[in-house]
């Protein structure tokens, strides 16, 4: 019963293969692509994998890479499956004003925030951070419904702003430091603390919301970045996405 979980964002492609579609699964093979080379990936990366039994999907780079994705899965026999945010999903209660409209990759998360949660046999809020071309903080209550969530620029999107802005600023990427004493790591400190000062704020207004702590999770690739100033507790998740398709995957196949 191998389970084949695919996370394609706006650079790269992601892809985990587990030995059963359900979570805390054994991880038997993984690996990433970027958006460029996944036209290789039947003669490539997935040449010598076992035969997943089944697929699921979390995709926000639009159809035109969805289409390539599933030509490259032509080398098995099974079918493409990816999450489109509903309602109702694996336990979970979509609050966004149009469900539907909600990105695939914020909903599997947090999915994935609420693996955890139950993971822990806790019955408590989560906040769900994802750090990438985009920031986004989501709030999710004690009984898994989503209460809304915040978009904002990523490291790269605040300097490119920058650079075309304001004269004088195309600088190196500098450290996140305490006090900056040089432009670049001026840039960069000053994007981080942004960052984390909306993470902080929003944790702050869901403790108020539910009267308990959330827990806080940070996953994407520029998270890196942020983690060392984050004064709350958090945990960093580099398989927040796969935990979510693990998830929904397990439930579906309940049903």
């Amino acid at each position: 019963m191998t389970f084949l979980a695919i996370d394609v964002g706006n650079t790269r492609l992601k892809w985990a293969l587990y030995a059963a579609p359900h979570p805390g699964a054994t991880l038997l093979h993984q690996g990433a692509a970027f958006l460029e080379t996944i036209d290789e990936l039947a003669e490539r990366d997935w040449r010598t994998l076992p035969e997943p039994a089944s697929m699921l999907g979390c995709i926000v780079a639009g159809d035109a890479v969805r289409r390539r994705v599933e030509q490259q899965m032509e080398l098995w026999n099974i079918d493409p499956h990816w999450v489109v945010p509903s309602a109702h999903e694996a336990g979970l209660i979509n609050g966004y004003d149009h469900p539907s409209r909600l990105g695939a990759d914020r909903w599997v998360a947090l999915a994935g925030a609420r693996s955890r949660v139950l993971a822990a046999h806790q019955k408590r809020p989560a906040l769900v951070v994802m750090v990438g071309t985009a920031v986004t903080v989501d709030a999710l209550d004690a009984d898994a419904r989503f209460l809304g969530g915040l978009i904002l620029p990523g490291f790269g999107l605040m300097l490119r702003a920058l650079e075309m802005g304001t004269a004088g600023l195309k600088v190196p990427t500098g450290d996140v430091v305490d006090f900056p004493t040089n432009t670049s790591d001026a840039l960069m400190s000053g994007g981080a603390n942004a960052i984390a000062g909306a993470i902080e704020r929003q944790y702050r207004k869901l403790l108020e919301r539910t009267g308990q702590e959330p827990m806080l999770f940070i996953t994407g690739g520029a998270a890196v970045k942020l983690t060392p100033i984050t004064d709350l507790p958090f945990e960093t998740v580099d398989t927040l996405i796969f935990d979510g398709l693990l998830l929904i995957q397990s439930r579906r196949l309940a049903l």
